[in-house]
């Protein structure tokens, strides 16, 4: 029965895919009275290389510069990834953790940060060599698109890359620019930001510079961020250019925790009572540069060099005994670099044009791990935890395309990849040393092809194996109830990943993007316990993920376009398993944080004469079960949101004024999940009608 449901389910998306395919997100606009010319996107990260995304056999969505920044906070990730297709991006109405990304599942499980999902700014990466990643540190205030990869060819970026997130910041404009903007809002939130762009003797450079703060939702969840980004570019030569990125923030915010299903009845906006004893929150700065320099050899051949080197500091409270104040004070000192090599060749093959990339990367991190003792929120001096964290990555890949015939690509990859992840203990409790290491290598090979049927339409497939090793948050602990040494015995999850779709445009002003995936998962890093502020993780034999995307999008005269993306995905247990607390998980059962399915739908209108514009949102997510037995969910849930704004210019002047209220219908619903929390609280509600309201200013010189 149940195969003949997801079949059924099916239908409706292979009757949409006749409609039009990928997502032009990008896309140049070809303006005339009748319609809108919708043309594919160029993307980077699928190959490395600029390239049409309807040319290229894997499911990549790009988000906009407008659908960044226009009416909204830009402060999380969340606010952009919520409309692409395959993409889980919770935002959890408070700012102690980084939002909740994952991709097909991948990532579903983490309790900090990110997991399972690759981020990048300009090819520099965010995520960590262990895996982890904490994209809090982006700056969307200086971003011109976002382009989102899923499917095999993401692990062409390394381990633990279920999906690639690459972020693109804003080229210098010509001539010099200088702007100002404040937002406010709900719950007393404010944001003022300046900035200043321009080009000159060679230079291009972008400086942005942003201050917010909010009270939150919740109670015990106010907090306040301070960001920097400048971007230099040196044209050094008609064939060298050098990029200099440098990247800054420190935030403090409070954590409310989450809460008990009887609580969220009860009032959605308190806090956990063990949150207000133990002063839960978090403290972090961040410090990052990066360069990359491009250099032309001759038309056929280029090297790109990325190097980037940072600084991290995180300090985190947590609360240990809901009963009372007692809590920890966990904080983390981190250092980090890497780099990547790569070289890139263009040609003919027996008449035939080919590309190819071949590169080395390395990474390292080392942390300074502290945890201590504390009771309502100051630090008694027991040491509960003091070690040393190293992690390096060191690979090598090839990726290739060929034009086997004039209408047939052909892709392939691999990668090679060792992770080693090193614990240095300084504590030796009892006289124990928890030291050790362990090392974690795998070959993951990826092929693919597209077939052109027409101009106008594509099929493509491809296969690819996946690995994903455990983050130092994840090996951190065996068990957690008693606490016990480093999981250096977790075993990396490796996945077999099948993916086919379709990209078609249907006349010149609609254009859809169908992919059907199948992913089967061995070892399958899951969490054990979750205790008192520490978890543990374990490996959980098989697991299989399949379902299918759609994103559509059309537009109209007179400046009319729809958008609408399609989430189907079963993520599930695919062999029994008993865990560390002697629950039987049941082959079947649901993988929780991972939602059935998940719609988008936009209408947004544009009157040009006058300047404004406006679109009505609307976002579905299906329930979601928060923890392994399957016994809890939380609902499913729809809601609706509305912006609109205005743009004027005026001499050297232009200006924008812009208005926002998310959850128009003031929906009660829970908007991101803690999973499989020991002490059942799982839900972190998120906030009623609210809204923002902001006004920007740039002067032209």
């Amino acid at each position: 029965m149940q195969r003949k449901s997801y079949s059924l389910k099916l239908i409706p998306l292979a009757v949409l895919s006749v409609w039009g395919t990928s997502n032009p997100v990008l896309a140049e606009e070809a303006d005339s009275k009748e319609s809108l010319q919708v043309v594919s996107p160029v993307v980077v990260t699928a190959t490395r290389a600029a390239q049409r995304s309807f040319d290229l056999p894997v499911a990549i969505d790009v988000v906009t510069k407008d659908q960044i920044q226009d009416g909204q906070a830009q402060m999380t990730l969340s606010e952009s990834l919520i409309r692409v297709p395959g993409i889980t991006a919770q935002n959890r109405t408070q700012m102690s953790q980084d939002p909740q990304i994952s991709t097909r599942g991948f990532g579903a499980r983490s309790a900090f940060g990110v997991r399972g999902v690759r981020v990048y700014v300009d090819g520099i990466p965010l995520t960590y060599p262990d895996g982890s990643g904490q994209p809090g540190s982006v700056d969307l205030g200086v971003m011109q698109g976002i382009e989102v990869m899923r499917g095999p060819f993401s692990t062409l970026y390394g381990n633990s890359s279920g999906g690639v997130v690459q972020l693109l910041t804003e080229n210098a404009p010509q001539g010099h620019e200088l702007s100002g903007g404040v937002l406010f809002g709900s719950y007393n939130t404010r944001r003022e930001n300046v900035r200043a762009a321009g080009t000159a003797d060679g230079l291009e450079y972008l400086i942005n510079y942003s201050n917010y703060s909010s009270d939150g939702y919740r109670d015990h969840s106010s907090n306040k961020k301070e960001q920097g980004t400048a971007k230099f570019r040196f044209n050094l030569n008609e064939d060298t250019k050098l990029t200099t990125l440098i990247n800054w923030f420190d935030q403090e915010a409070d954590d409310p925790l989450g809460l008990n299903r009887s609580e969220v009845r009860a009032d959605r906006k308190q806090a956990a009572p063990s949150a207000l004893r133990a002063d839960t929150r978090v403290s972090r700065s961040q410090t990052q540069v990066g360069f990359n320099l491009e250099h032309k050899i001759n038309d056929n051949n280029s090297i790109n060099l990325i190097s980037y080197v940072g600084t991290r500091k995180n300090e985190q409270y947590l609360s240990i005994n809901q009963f009372n104040a007692l809590g920890r004070a966990s904080s983390i000192d981190r250092e980090f670099w890497g780099t990547d090599l790569r070289w890139n060749n263009k040609g003919e093959l027996f008449s035939k044009p080919y590309n190819i990339s071949i590169g080395l990367t390395y990474g390292k991190m080392r942390d300074d791990r502290l945890d201590i003792n504390a009771t309502g929120g100051i630090k008694t001096g027991i040491l509960n935890r003091d070690e040393e964290n190293i992690a390096t990555n060191s690979d090598k890949y090839i990726q290739a395309q060929w034009s086997v015939l004039d209408n047939l690509d052909l892709h392939l990859g691999a990668r090679r990849t060792k992770v080693k992840l090193e614990v240095d203990d300084n504590l030796l409790s009892g006289g124990i040393d928890k030291s050790g290491n362990v090392t974690y290598e795998k070959t993951t090979p990826v092929i693919g092809a597209v077939w052109k049927i027409t101009p106008s339409w594509n099929v493509y497939t491809n296969y690819g194996k996946g690995f994903e090793t455990p983050t130092f948050a994840e090996a951190a602990y065996a068990t957690v109830n008693p606490v016990s040494g480093p999981n250096l015995g977790l075993k990396p999850s490796e996945s077999r990943n099948f993916e086919i779709g379709t990209k078609a445009f249907i006349g010149n002003n609609t254009v859809a993007n169908l992919t059907w995936f199948n992913i089967h998962t061995d070892d399958e890093i899951v969490v054990q316990g979750n205790n008192a502020g520490n978890v543990s993780y374990t490996n959980a034999n098989k697991t299989k993920r399949n379902g299918a995307e759609l994103s559509i999008e059309s537009k109209f005269a007179n400046n009319l376009s729809l958008f609408g993306s399609y989430t189907l995905l079963n993520a599930k247990f695919d062999s029994t398993y008993t865990n560390a607390l002697n629950n039987t998980i049941e082959s079947g059962n649901r993988l929780p944080g991972t939602y059935k399915s998940q719609i988008y739908g936009e209408i947004a209108w544009k009157h040009q004469t006058t300047g404004f514009s406006t679109a009505f949102e609307a976002r579905h997510n299906s329930k979601v079960y928060v923890n392994d037995v399957n016994t809890d969910t939380a609902d499913s849930y729809t809601i609706f949101n509305i912006r609109a704004g205005f743009q004027q210019k005026l001499q050297n002047w232009r200006l924008s004024e812009y208005v926002r209220v998310e959850n128009i219908f003031d929906k009660e619903y829970i908007g991101s999940i803690r999973v499989n929390d020991g002490n059942n609280r799982f839900y972190e509600p998120s906030a009623g009608r609210n809204w923002l309201m902001g006004l920007n200013a740039t002067y032209i010189f």
